[in-house]
């Protein structure tokens, strides 16, 4: 049995697609971002300076492939895009070398942001799955209640099949007012699932004030786990209306798919493409079709970006890893 067979046939999340005979979502793993504010942890886990999405801050597994192992809750490996950088391709490697199966790795030659990793990602499913839904998911968070969570993310997901012109993030419950996460006030409900509801975002508050992130938690604020589903025919709109630049340039790649001036065109399309965060320059321009789920109330969520972040949620779940006596009983306070 190969790996693939084995994934697939590990038990579902609640809701999954091949329970009511439907095609399952594609999922976007972003794994470029540096891990600068974790780095201090890093070397101390792993005695160099990788990137925190190749570290093993829990069991013997880093932070991807335990998303990637939520994700094959759901959705299977076959259909999942990883998005990662030239820089990391050695982690990248020692990360899959045992793997007989592996996902796909779109490699950016360059850093131009969240924005070029998400819209690359999406016009390489659009030229195979032009009706086909896609889920952006970070590599650097921790989750309890999986399960439950691929879930919700499954429910969503058919939500958006259903309503091809939403976008929807997942918010998670505040449970502290932290300035250091982004967060999302809903508006009024434009739908309804098995799990509970989809608001429309009335706005965005990105790493607020002391101040400001208390009058989000009182007023019934979500966290943004940046987790996003949308059709990628969609996805690919809203960058082609935010960006469009960039988005020709990606769009242009269609041309060279599977020919040997392939990589020239993507060092050449990163090359000339213009720095942007999907956040700010996309999501934040589509007011009208963009809304946000919460996550059900028993899972537990938080993005793993700082060491007192990710201290304080082991602690939390009475987690104590190797390296975590190794460092002490370190004060934790909010990042």
């Amino acid at each position: 049995m190969s790996t693939l067979d084995i994934l697939d046939a590990r038990p579902r999340a609640p809701g999954h697609p091949g329970d009511r005979g439907e095609t399952p979502p594609w999922a976007i793993v972003l794994a470029g971002g540096e891990g600068q504010r974790l780095r201090a942890l890093t070397r101390v886990v792993c005695g160099d300076d990788r990137p925190k999405q190749f570290a093993p801050l829990l069991g013997g597994r880093s932070l991807l492939r335990q998303t990637l192992d939520r994700i094959g809750l759901g959705i299977p490996l076959r259909r999942t895009l990883v998005v990662t950088h030239a820089r990391d391709a050695a982690y990248l490697a020692q990360e899959f070398v045992r793997d007989e199966q592996r996902p796909e790795c779109l490699v950016q030659p360059e850093d131009r942001g969240t924005a070029a990793a998400i819209l690359w990602a999406a016009h390489t499913i659009a030229r195979r799955d032009p009706d086909g839904v896609a889920v952006v998911v970070p590599s650097d968070h921790y989750v309890e209640g999986e399960p439950a969570f691929m879930g919700h993310v499954l429910e969503v997901a058919a939500f958006v099949r259903r309503h091809p012109t939403q976008h929807v993030l997942l918010g998670a419950l505040a449970r502290e007012a932290n300035p250091q996460y982004g967060w999302i006030e809903p508006g009024e409900p434009v739908g309804r699932l098995r799990g509970g509801m989809v608001y429309r975002v009335r706005r965005f508050w990105e790493k607020p004030t002391a101040a400001a992130a208390r009058v989000c938690l009182d007023a019934g604020a979500l966290w943004n786990t940046f987790v996003l589903a949308s059709r990628v025919a969609s996805l690919t709109a809203v960058g082609e209306e935010a960006l469009p630049d960039l988005s020709a340039r990606l769009a242009r790649l269609a041309a060279f798919a599977d020919t040997p001036e392939e990589t020239w065109a993507i060092r050449q399309a990163f090359a000339l493409a213009t720095p942007a965060s999907f956040s700010r320059a996309v999501l934040e321009r589509v007011p009208a079709g963009l809304a946000v789920s919460p996550i059900p109330l028993a899972v537990t969520w938080a993005d793993w970006g700082t060491p007192e972040r990710v201290i304080a949620s082991l602690r939390g779940a009475a987690l104590r890893p190797p390296w975590l006596e190794a460092i002490g009983d370190l004060p934790v306070r909010s990042a």
